[in-house]
């Protein structure tokens, strides 16, 4: 269905400016978008003054997802994640992922998605089994306030919820993560680099909101945890890698897992070959050099186990996104030191 055809929904979290222009303050770009135009997103479009939201309700994907795809390892493993999207973004990275719906409002001017209320999502989750939402696959700051509806049903019905995003969100008083934060349990937060000058000329946007965004959800309460691919010549570089270590270390907390990903060639960065196995070890290093605790290595085979920090006793054992053994005690302990575990639901059933 093209949403175009659709009635669209006011959207939340923007100013009205004079000559019917309009300030949205969502995400960091904090687009002023005049009369008939739409900001960086695409999807949040100014009609006489109004601003809208062109896909509230529209879903381009639903999915049961193991909550270790997101990925989240210390975020009640073992379950299930119900996981939405809608189309677009308002990042354009050179290398994304799922660019057929994420650059789709910008590159093929259309919206496009499947009905589905914020009740109808909260049901299937129900019907599913799922112990959270997942809101994912694009960028889900971009459909906020269908997440913002859906999230709020959810935890009446004791459903958590989680955010796989980008980070660029607005992060003051009244702004989106304050607005959001009493809904959201979980994040991970895909830390694209660490130099100002790589989110400008791959990403469109800019570092230090990103940085501001996870320190807030960690002030918030958010469990918290980031991801990095690593593509070659882009963000590979050792003193980056420890500048990234460092950040989340020091800013985040040692406890906060960071999962270092393999890039592979796609959409616009075709010329460069998959990540190095050797640059994922080193980078693993790195973080242990800096003292992350929980170092998970991403889109390679092999098994991504959780190991007690202080005594190096094996936790989960993973295969894949498949949890093969759970050892974690009542508590979310290790069963050798009793040292605990940092995480959400981490104790085995």
């Amino acid at each position: 269905m093209n949403v175009e055809e659709v009635e669209p929904k006011k959207a939340m979290l923007y100013d009205e400016l004079e000559d019917e222009r309009v300030q949205c303050y969502l995400c960091a770009h904090r687009c002023r978008i005049a009369e008939g135009k739409r900001g960086v997103c695409y999807v949040r479009e100014n009609r006489d003054g109004t601003l809208y939201t062109l896909v509230y309700g529209r879903t381009v994907s639903q999915h049961v997802d193991p909550i270790e795809k997101k990925p989240l390892a210390h975020f009640h493993p073992g379950t299930s994640a119900y996981s939405i999207a809608t189309v677009g973004c308002n990042f354009r990275c050179e290398w994304c992922q799922n660019a057929s719906i994420s650059q789709m409002p910008r590159e093929r001017h259309f919206i496009m998605g499947e009905e589905a209320s914020p009740e109808e999502i909260v049901a299937a989750a129900k019907r599913s089994g799922c112990r959270s939402i997942a809101y994912t696959y694009t960028e889900p700051t971009i459909f906020f306030e269908y997440a913002y509806d859906t999230a709020k049903l959810a935890h009446e019905e004791g459903i958590a919820n989680v955010f796989v995003t980008n980070g660029f969100m607005t992060s003051g008083p009244g702004e989106m993560l304050d607005t959001f934060a009493p809904y959201l349990d979980a994040a991970n937060v895909d830390l694209k680099a660490f130099r100002d000058e790589t989110y400008r000329q791959f990403v469109g946007a800019r570092l230090q909101p990103v940085l501001d965004s996870l320190k807030k959800m960690k002030d918030l309460g958010v469990w918290v945890e980031v991801t990095t691919l690593i593509v070659p010549g882009i963000n590979d570089d050792e003193e980056e890698l420890r500048d990234a270590a460092q950040f989340v270390a020091g800013e985040l907390g040692p406890e906060t897992p960071w999962h270092i990903s393999r890039f592979y060639p796609g959409y616009q960065m075709t010329n460069r070959s998959p990540t190095p196995l050797t640059t994922l070890e080193r980078a693993q290093e790195i973080g242990e050099e800096e003292g992350l605790r929980y170092i998970y290595v991403g889109n390679i085979p092999g098994e991504a186990n959780t190991k007690c920090h202080d005594c190096g006793e094996l936790l989960i054992r993973r295969s894949g996104y498949r949890i093969l053994d759970n050892r974690i005690a009542s508590g979310g302990v290790c069963p050798n030191c009793g040292t605990e575990v940092a995480g959400v639901g981490m104790a085995r059933d």
